[in-house]
């Protein structure tokens, strides 16, 4: 084997129309050697994994790839599966309507010796020993639909440690995942890392990266910056190999809010989710929401832009009483949304950047049957600017664009709209340390406009620091409501007690 390195990806290059994405990029990793592969949004992280993958190719007569120092061809992914890779996406890609052990198993079912039957009960055996193995606690005959995101997270991990794979590629997977279930994940990554298992993972929580990797990668605008051991690197030599500069106090804690009225106020909202939910929201504030995941967070959310079902309760906007029923009622009380699951619920993927930019605010340059296109690429320009979508064209379709990119785009779209309250749910998930600053300083400049804004965020750094109030919810309903001076003062103990359910004077 060559230099003792199970895997050599050289001189790597990957053209895409009009943006060459990959540019001559070495990554080599050792059996048992947990790599990290870190750099901004568009650098070419999830490119160079899907080439290693057999999604995309390599550009013809350009680099070579080595298994146990052999070069081989990976033009599919059956055939990164033959050569042991497994790769585990950010974006979930399960089958919901089928169950676990079915979703588990797929593309490598149990024949059960007569033909057209598969073998189900060892199936089922199987999937459960894995499951538990890694104290997911579900049953694998359940439908995967039924689960939350975390657990379909876990799934998807299930399933490439039963493929026996010789590398694991894991692209974020704790951005859905819950604190005990991260220390889980983190236990298996240091069993297959004993059994000789190469883990390379994509993370933007610095956090993560020094707690489990051995060494760092870093790419920048699709170039190899270079790979150094995790003990040779702190936070800040990683941000500078990522960004190209120094990123000091990159989260906004200081800005000084100019709050005033109450322009959304829900009175004891109740659906099968949420229960008795009342909260204030006031112009020129930021008013977090925190939670462990399935708090009720999202729902609540949902409710208030019209996507689930309210049962009871009242939503005034700027004190006046609003029946919203769908999300078109939401926009014309003046209510934007950026959802959790960008790919689902906030982008058309097979339309280009332009279409997904302007659909929510088509009527500001089309009359009749004629378009401004003047008017209509200004608006484009403006946040593509504003926010620093990298992109080749205002054409270029959103799927090809990195998670983060498209995460602006959804972003954008919603600004366009000029809401007076916007809800931001987990707009920082899988969006890397330069481009967080900027949504962190997009999210303080509306504040300041008089726009307000709803926060729900997993990361709790980000809503200490954002935040002039906290709601803290638990099992659907609101736990606690910590008041602006109370906020400033809040750590993050103070918030995980209200988040596990308990009072803060009652004994551990």
């Amino acid at each position: 084997m060559s230099g003792n390195y199970y895997l050599e990806m050289l001189d790597i290059n990957k053209t895409f129309p009009g943006a060459k994405v990959l540019n001559h990029i070495d990554f080599k990793i050792k059996p048992g050697e947990v790599r990290a592969l870190m750099g901004e949004n568009g650098a070419g992280k999830s490119t160079l994994m899907k080439i290693l993958g057999g999604i995309y190719q390599k550009d013809k007569d350009s680099g070579r790839i080595l298994i146990e120092g052999r070069e081989v061809e990976i033009n599919h992914v059956d055939d990164a599966k033959k050569y042991g890779i497994s790769i585990i996406h950010q974006e979930i890609s399960l089958a919901e309507n089928m169950t676990v052990y079915d979703n588990i198993f797929m593309g490598c079912e149990l024949d059960a010796g007569i033909r057209g039957f598969l073998n189900d009960k060892e199936m089922i055996r199987r999937a459960q020993a894995i499951v538990d193995e890694l104290k997911v606690g579900i049953d694998v005959r359940q439908k995967v639909g039924e689960l939350s995101i975390a657990k379909q997270q876990m799934i998807e991990i299930c399933r490439a440690l039963l493929s026996k794979a010789k590398v694991i590629v894991m692209d974020e997977p704790t951005s859905s995942l819950t604190q005990t279930e991260i220390e889980q994940l983190f236990e298996q990554i240091r069993k297959l890392k004993e059994d000789g298992i190469a883990i390379i993972y994509i993370s933007h929580r610095m956090e993560e990266i020094f707690q489990i990797s051995d060494s760092i990668t870093v790419l920048r605008d699709g170039a190899l910056i270079g790979t150094k051991k995790a003990c040779e690197l702190d936070n800040r030599k990683i941000i500078e190999m990522m960004v190209g500069r120094d990123l000091d106090n990159y989260m906004r804690s200081d800005a000084v809010f100019d709050i005033k009225d109450v322009c959304l106020e829900v009175k004891n909202l109740n659906n099968k989710k949420l229960k008795d939910i009342s909260f204030t929201l006031r112009k020129g504030e930021v008013l977090g929401f925190a939670g462990l995941v399935g708090a009720g967070r999202s729902e609540m959310a949902r409710a208030v832009f019209g996507i689930d079902r309210i049962d009871s309760g009242q939503i005034l906007v700027n004190g006046r009483e609003v029946k919203i029923r769908n999300a078109s009622d939401a926009i014309r009380a003046g209510i934007g949304y950026v959802p959790e699951s960008r790919k689902e619920e906030g982008l058309v993927l097979s339309n280009s950047i332009k279409f997904n930019l302007t659909i929510s605010v088509l009527e500001q340059f089309i009359k009749g049957c004629f378009v401004n296109r003047k008017k209509e690429m200004e608006l484009i320009d403006e946040y593509v600017n504003k926010l620093s979508i990298k992109m080749a064209s205002a054409e270029q379709l959103v799927q090809y664009l990195s998670g983060g990119n498209q995460q602006k785009v959804v972003v954008s779209k919603w600004l366009a709209t000029k809401p007076d309250i916007l809800i931001l749910d987990e707009p920082t998930r899988g969006i890397d340390i330069g481009a967080k600053t900027e949504i962190y300083h997009l999210i303080v400049e509306m504040a300041k406009a008089g726009v307000a804004v709803l926060l729900i965020s997993s990361e709790m750094e980000e809503i200490m620091n954002l935040s002039t109030r906290i709601v803290v919810m638990y099992e659907g309903r609101i736990k606690a409501v910590l008041t602006e001076e109370e906020t400033k003062k809040a750590v993050q103990e103070d918030i995980m007690w209200y988040a596990s359910g308990r009072k803060k004077d009652e004994a551990e």
